[in-house]
């Protein structure tokens, strides 16, 4: 059974600005060796015929590189929780070679799981023209800056296609932070957070109904096992509350914007501008991620575009069953496949 923590993390996971402005080792550049086995292993890929999404882990063998990608696993889930993989050359690759070294690295990361309810596991961020202010829109299709979230997966890897024109800049947050502010400064919102709330499924649950909601609370933060885990995202908390009848009270909501307050403050949050070819890699149960509001180029080639897997580690950390389950499909369940809601795309 999950508990509540009464005392402040310590250890990397509870980074703040400072810590990682005076370390820049969270940026990994690809040496010619790395680059060599992605492309042997690519090549072997297409010679048996097997498309992107058709192969697993032992499919795509890195000798050497596997280590090292294991300690950047490493320091995803036990450490500073965010890792940039850097230095791909894809302008010398065409789209399916890309889609498959980015699968065959995925696989290596863990298992990738559903996104949507057309059940894609390699899914396109990109701004297809929906409003974030809608209540069941996915943030991931629009061009708006986006609330300070987590995903539904252990980990989401993000590998930028194309940057925007303008904007767009990536911000990460330790939430393991946010929790000792809280615990310093606002207690009395802990009860609430440990306790949780229902989410809105947004139609791609398992009924595929636009209601559906999560069968049970999904605390905020969880500690269980040893470690402290966090679940957060106000729009489907606050759009979960309408569907049911029965919106947030006003402690509710003071402690859910009081994270939001905090998740942008300067002395906490990271920005970074992801380049061409880089690889983000977040862990969603000790950081939340958002992203600013972007101009896009006019060129529809040039167009900022994002491939994203969501990924359960191979060996993750033990979850409360009540927080892991958040999409009615079960723990670490990915989005349930179905008629989806419009905007899973």
């Amino acid at each position: 059974m999950a508990d509540r923590l009464n005392t402040p993390v310590t250890g990397p996971t509870a980074w703040r600005r400072a810590d990682i402005d005076a370390d820049d080792q969270w940026i990994y550049h690809l040496s010619a060796s790395d680059i060599a086995e992605l492309e042997s292993a690519t090549c072997a890929i297409r010679d048996r015929g097997c498309s992107p999404m058709d192969f697993e882990q032992a499919d795509f063998p890195l000798p050497r590189f596997t280590d090292r990608l294991q300690s950047l696993i490493d320091q995803v889930e036990n450490r500073r929780g965010f890792i940039v993989i850097r230095g791909l050359p894809i302008d010398r690759y065409d789209r399916p070679i890309i889609e498959t070294i980015y699968w065959g690295l995925g696989c290596h990361f863990g298992l990738p799981i559903s996104q949507n309810a057309k059940g894609q596991r390699l899914a396109e961020v990109k701004d297809r023209g929906y409003d974030y202010s809608e209540m069941n829109a996915r943030g991931y299709t629009t061009s708006a800056k986006l609330l300070p979230h987590v995903d539904t997966s252990d980990m989401t890897a993000l590998f930028c296609m194309n940057p925007a024109k303008s904007g767009g800049l990536s911000t990460l947050v330790s939430s393991a932070a946010i929790f000792n502010e809280i615990l310093a400064k606002h207690p009395e919102y802990l009860d609430i957070l440990f306790r949780g709330f229902h989410h809105d499924l947004r139609g791609e649950g398992v009924t595929g109904h636009i209601d559906e909601v999560t069968n049970h609370r999904i605390p905020v933060f969880s500690h269980f096992a040893g470690r402290l885990s966090c679940s957060f995202n106000f729009k489907i908390i606050e759009s979960a509350g309408v569907k049911m009848g029965n919106p947030l009270t006003e402690q509710e909501r003071a402690a859910l914007e009081y994270i939001l307050e905090l998740a942008e403050h300067p002395d906490l949050r990271l920005d970074m501008a992801l380049r061409r070819g880089d690889i983000q890699l977040i862990n969603n149960y000790t950081l939340l991620h958002y992203r600013g509001a972007y101009v896009d180029h006019e060129d529809p080639a040039l167009r900022r575009n994002m491939l994203r897997l969501w990924v359960n580690f191979h060996d993750g950390r033990p979850l409360e069953p009540a927080f892991a389950d958040r999409y009615n499909t079960g723990a670490r369940g990915g989005v349930a496949i179905g008629q989806g809601n419009g905007y899973a795309i």
